[in-house]
């Protein structure tokens, strides 16, 4: 609202909020620091895990941070940009989501303080970015060089990625499979390895220790006759994704048959051209046939006669990982199939697993494609065992990529901060007191993780400090015995890339939430649709959650 000569001017929808200047940034501050406490208690081994209830009733019980943040409902729009930051992180590196988030919310509870100092907000900004910065070069200094054919190293960083979730039990196992699974589909030469080549296929029933990894593919279907053999062993696998149907007309046709021996020659004929297509699987050798439209039912049984293993509906994702699985090509119509475009594996058998039938392509040579199928007792132990089990192919993935590793257990972000307060005495001005907040926001780690153990957080970081101070660089917190221990040797380690995204990513969302001084909400009520925020404006954050 402006005024011209007494007369009052709407610039605004009326019913609009505008918040302005501190009052603007300490409630997006509020928000994200709200967010960051709501996941700081999941952090590390003994982090503790949050059940999620929707508003159907759903239940999801789980300690990683981007799951959590996901199935809240958050409204406040600076809450849903901390959002983004675990989705990123997770998207980019699949572990240290909580951390990011963490690092995001102390980030900026460290530039309220510099604020109510009468710093301005874009010299926090510019201390925050030389910071990130230099921490990226301290990292780099820091971190160590690992082969793919450094298989102990590898079982390590995904040992420490599954450590805390709730697939702990079975740890050992769980990241020898990891291992083996991302070692199988890496490509030489090739330097991005493609996770999605590895199917996680979740079956509840048995427990975790059944899980087990397939040299292969398992497709969640049944073969569709029962007179087709439950095994084929020394399989030549035909993959179509044309119909074994007899094609409608594109346009409407009608057929008129005026006597009973012309019925009688049109159902033959359509009976011929179902044979026909049969007799192309099995001319190209083929005994098993993957299809991923519809078998008619009358080819069914031919291929039941021939002996041929089908599948009809497969899934195109399916089919593109048995291709890379088999080594087979997909054809897109059956006059193509020929001997060399079959794809080969030693087994392709029917199982019943968890009460429903499964088929495993099993024994392929050099699969390019794999499946680990996923046991637990319930439900909810299955869908986190899958979320671990991701978390922890992505990490090795990420490790195999670049080749270089950090010691974890708070480690890296102790030597962070020391590095950086030696680096703030260096610059001048007051960019200098954003670096020293920065680095002492990043010893936010350190500090939940002696939190969420039931340590003291202030004797625990006097500690490493004074361990990193006597130049033990990779000293971090032994949650389990309550003191700093030398974290490479423990065999607590992480990929690079988890801390340089998550310094990344929480550094920009803190500089952004920073930067924003005008909050201009539009009323929700007057607008069809939705949109805006809620009424009362963008206040009352702790009573939301």
């Amino acid at each position: 609202m402006a005024q011209l000569g007494g007369t009052p001017i709407l610039v605004l929808r009326e019913g609009s909020e505008r918040t302005r200047g501190r009052d603007a940034q300490s409630r997006n501050i509020m928000a994200a620091k709200t967010i960051a406490n709501a996941v700081k208690s999941t952090l590390g081994p003994k982090g503790m895990d949050k059940m999620l209830v929707d508003s159907m009733g759903d239940v999801v019980i789980t300690n990683d941070g981007a799951t959590i943040l996901k199935e809240m409902d958050i409204e406040h729009p600076a809450a849903k940009m901390m959002v983004e930051i675990a989705k990123t992180q997770d998207e980019e590196v699949g572990d240290g989501t909580t951390s990011a988030v963490i690092l995001a919310g102390e980030l900026l509870k460290r530039a309220e303080d510099l604020l109510e100092q009468e710093v301005h907000p874009t010299l926090i900004a510019t201390g925050y970015r030389l910071a990130a910065e230099k921490a990226y070069e301290i990292l780099e200094g820091i971190a160590e060089k690992i082969s793919p054919r450094d298989t102990n190293t590898l079982k390590n960083i995904a040992l420490t990625s599954l450590t805390g979730k709730g697939a702990g039990t079975a740890r050992e196992m769980l990241t020898d499979l990891a291992v083996d699974a991302v070692k199988m589909i890496a490509e030489k030469g090739v330097k991005k390895i493609d996770i999605d080549h590895i199917k996680l296929e979740k079956k509840t029933g048995g427990s975790t220790e059944d899980t087990a990894l397939i040299s292969g593919m398992i497709v969640d279907k049944e073969r569709v006759h029962p007179g087709m053999p439950k095994t084929v062993q020394n399989a030549k696998i035909a993959l179509v994704n044309s119909a074994l149907e007899i094609e409608k007309t594109e346009v409407d046709a009608k057929i008129e048959i005026t006597a009973p021996e012309q019925l009688k020659s049109f159902l033959e004929e359509e009976e011929r051209m179902l044979k026909e297509m049969v007799e192309t699987v099995a001319a190209s050798g083929a005994n098993v046939l993957f299809c991923q439209k519809g078998i008619d039912d009358l080819a069914q049984h031919y291929l039941a006669k021939k002996g041929i293993f089908a599948v009809r509906r497969v899934k195109e994702s399916d089919m593109k990982k048995l291709a890379s699985a088999t080594g087979g090509k997909i054809q897109t119509s059956l006059e193509e199939v020929r001997p060399e475009d079959l794809g080969k594996a030693g087994l392709v058998e029917e199982r019943k697993i968890g009460g429903e039938e499964m088929i495993f392509v099993e024994e392929c040579q050099n699969p390019k494609a794999v499946s680990i199928l996923l046991r637990g007792g319930t439900e909810h132990v299955v869908d986190e065992l899958e979320r671990g089990m991701n978390d922890a192919l992505r990490v090795v993935a990420v490790a195999m990529e670049d080749g270089k590793y950090v010691a974890g257990g708070g480690a890296a972000e102790i030597e962070l901060a020391l590095r950086l307060r030696e680096y703030a005495a260096s610059v001048g001005g007051r960019e200098q007191l954003a670096i020293q907040a920065f680095a002492d926001a990043i010893e936010v780690i350190p500090r939940a993780l002696a939190e969420n153990a039931g340590l003291d957080p202030i004797d625990m970081l006097v500690a490493l400090r004074s361990a990193h101070e006597r130049g033990e660089k990779t000293a971090g917190l032994d949650v389990f015995k309550g003191e700093p221990t030398d974290m490479k040797k423990a065999g607590v380690i992480e990929p690079l890339r988890v801390k340089t995204q998550a310094i990344s990513s929480g550094t920009e969302s803190a500089v952004m939430i920073l930067r924003i001084d005008d909050v201009i909400a539009s009323s929700r009520e007057k607008m069809p649709g939705g949109g805006g925020m809620p009424p009362g404006g963008m206040g009352g954050m702790e009573e939301e959650y």
